[in-house]
């Protein structure tokens, strides 16, 4: 059986043994390539952008921080004694956080995750809405956080409205009303010879995030934007 790509992990993994400078490239089926330096997933509190820092500062109680990856965030926490559990789909990325000595690691699809405790606090950073990858999955994204949250529980989260990428010189925007929401992309990884599959990842505009988010039992109760069209936003289980 060939194992799955997994070159996120992988470059993770190969940064902490050996401190590389080597680049994730991001292919995208609507944008030009991109590239993540590898050192960028392992920002320290000091290295965080602003926004991303007040983020973390509200987090409490017992937290769930989604799409871990190399454990950054998870990592900040616990050295400031907060109770948290870094979930990540990628069994790299947990044998990373299990390196840098994160100790509460779950290594799972969050659709299907379940725990016998709930949260007070579920972290969805660096664009963490995006895990729904398409506008129709945001809604059962919300319902499976709901289901792991206590009551009045939170949700830090963080997404941008792209609608800037289609915007033409005269101040119009290039868009087809009748296809698919324009914040719906496609995405592939690759790390040195290791390429990952295509796969779907969403960004929304913050207004049409609270209204899906307030048809599943949750109310806006901070907004904090960034430099560009990016936003964290925290949205509060209705009790």
């Amino acid at each position: 059986m060939t194992p799955i790509a997994d070159p996120i992990g992988s470059a993770i993994l190969d940064f902490l043994s050996t401190k590389n400078q080597n680049a994730i490239l991001v292919e995208s089926d609507q944008t030009e390539d991109e590239e993540i330096p590898v050192p960028y997933l392992f920002r320290n509190k000091e290295e965080l952008p602003e926004k991303e820092v007040f983020a973390l500062s509200k987090a409490h109680g017992r937290i769930l921080d989604v799409g871990a990856g190399s454990g950054a965030h998870s990592l900040i926490l616990q050295s400031a004694q907060q109770n948290v559990v870094a979930l990540d789909v990628s069994e790299k990325c947990c044998e990373a956080m299990k390196l840098q000595g994160i100790t509460q690691i779950v290594c799972a699809d969050f659709f299907t995750f379940q725990d016998t405790e709930k949260f007070d606090t579920i972290l969805l950073l660096m664009n963490g809405f995006g895990i729904a990858g398409t506008l129709d999955n945001l809604e059962p994204l919300l319902q499976q956080c709901k289901s792991l949250l206590k009551p009045g529980g939170i949700i830090i989260g963080e997404s941008a409205d792209i609608l800037y990428l289609f915007e033409e010189e005269d101040g119009s925007c290039s868009i087809d009303l009748n296809g698919n929401y324009y914040g719906e992309m496609n995405y592939r990884m690759s790390y040195q010879n290791e390429v990952g599959n295509w796969f779907p990842w969403l960004y929304i505009s913050a207004d049409l995030l609270i209204d899906i988010a307030d048809k599943a039992g949750f109310q806006m109760s901070e907004i904090k934007h960034g430099t560009e069209d990016d936003f964290i936003i925290f949205l509060q289980l209705k009790q």
